[in-house]
């Protein structure tokens, strides 16, 4: 907990009403940075000192817990009021000033391409996962009986949008299951395996929403490539999550909610299509003939915001201002904090691999005997923590049937609230469920 001492210190001031008054933007936070360069992420991971300084970045709620950021993440307060100001701006005068914002929406598309490794011609700035993924999935041309290879495992709209087009165009999907957690070479081989003649598509995930698995995606794009077989990844939950770069994957398409491990505001998404895929892709809404090759094609909403578009510079800057390899270095510090101390006990059950390289903050956690769907609830009323249930039922194979609770800390999530998810989690070990 916080001391009035320990407040006044951080603050270097004299009184409280200093300290209130305080703002944290961009520059507090590279400020602070500046003081850990040279450590290693791991290092900075555990300083508490450094990680309290880009707490106050955030104006949260703290009288819950929140360890389901993996649905919506909170901005940081300079992203909040960036979005707020370009949505003051546009409502002088729509017609001028929305115009105005729109043109430099340039500018984000080179930033997110700089900082994700892709040339800007090849990022769409879309609303969310499921818009940009939608995008490849019904703009591909497809013919009766083509294969699409997903799994059971993919997000939920994207698997309806696939049976959509089943009925519609009578092409096949095939959805692979697998174990919770497995090896990236056991999920190459059992998409290999599945591959035949009529199979057009691999669709999957670049980290599950479902047990945050991680997969091949180079491995499986450059296997797909000399058959003729395209690659659709939904990274929602991995891009800005951990260090990587979209242009050393080998996919076709990538998909991405920025509103979840960016911390942009609500309503922004990137779509990443391969330069050469670009023109033989149709947009969702129809875009004239002449922009058949522009990456911007696939924008062509009609009339939406610009102020949310805009303020993803402030994310991005913010991110900058911390450093991807400290930010996935800190997830994990927090991930392992709570799973080791709870794996100590022989019911809990981990459906997420805790190998280094594999979780950063994005973890499944079941205990042997308890109904998970009934623990959300419980820890809700009794600590008021923020958490959701995940998992999948195989009436062919129960042993690849789970479900339990997804754990999505962040950046802003101090240990105290670690500890206490770990306390309740113990607890209900120790006493059950109340009835």
């Amino acid at each position: 907990m916080w001391s009035r001492r320990s407040m006044l210190r951080l603050a270097g001031t004299a009184t409280g009403a200093v300290f209130a008054a305080r703002r944290y933007g961009i520059e507090e936070v590279a400020y602070a940075t500046a003081a850990v360069e040279g450590r290693s992420p791991e290092d900075v991971a555990a300083d508490e000192t450094y990680w309290r300084e880009i707490q106050f970045a955030f104006t949260l709620d703290r009288s819950l817990i929140n360890l389901n950021n993996g649905n919506q993440c909170p901005s940081p307060t300079v992203v909040h009021e960036a979005c707020k100001r370009y949505m003051d701006s546009s409502n002088q005068a729509p017609v001028y000033h929305r115009g105005l914002i729109e043109r430099n929406i340039e500018t984000a598309r080179r930033r997110l391409a700089g900082e994700f490794g892709a040339d800007p011609e090849e990022i769409a700035i879309t609303r969310n996962a499921s818009e940009s993924l939608q995008i490849a999935q019904n703009g591909l041309d497809l013919k009766p009986g083509d294969e699409i290879i997903t799994t059971e495992q993919d997000y939920g709209r994207m698997l309806t949008t696939w049976d959509q087009r089943a009925r519609r165009d009578h092409i096949k999907i095939t959805r692979l299951d697998f174990p919770c957690p497995t090896t990236q070479a056991d999920l190459l081989q059992r998409f290999e395996r599945a591959i035949t003649r009529q199979t057009k598509v691999l669709h999957f995930c670049h980290i599950t929403n479902q047990s945050g698995q991680l997969f091949p995606v180079r491995d499986l794009s450059l296997m797909a490539r000399p058959r003729g077989i395209t690659t659709i990844v939904d990274g929602a939950h991995a891009l800005a999550h951990f260090p990587f770069k979209l242009r050393d994957l080998e996919m076709d398409y990538y998909g991405v909610s920025l509103h979840k491990w960016l911390l942009a505001p609500l309503g922004t998404g990137l779509l990443y299509v391969r330069k050469d895929r670009i023109a033989s892709t149709w947009p969702l809404q129809a875009a004239p003939e002449r922009n058949d090759t522009d990456i911007r094609k696939f924008e062509e909403i009609g009339t939406s915001p610009a102020a949310t578009k805009a303020a993803i510079n402030e994310a991005i800057a913010f991110q900058q201002a911390i450093g991807l390899e400290r930010k996935a270095a800190r997830l994990r510090y927090l991930t392992l904090r709570w799973a080791n101390e709870l794996k100590k006990n022989p019911r809990i059950k981990l459906h997420s691999s805790l190998e280094p390289g594999q979780t950063w903050g994005l973890a499944v956690v079941s205990i042997d005997g308890i109904d998970s769907n009934k623990l959300v609830p419980y820890l809700w009323d009794k600590y008021r923590i923020v958490i959701t249930t995940v998992g999948h039922e195989n009436t062919k194979d129960p042993s690849l049937t789970y479900r339990g609770l997804r754990v999505t800390p962040n950046i802003y999530t101090p240990l105290e609230e670690i500890d206490t998810f770990v306390e309740a989690k113990q607890n209900v070990l120790k006493s059950g469920l109340p009835s």
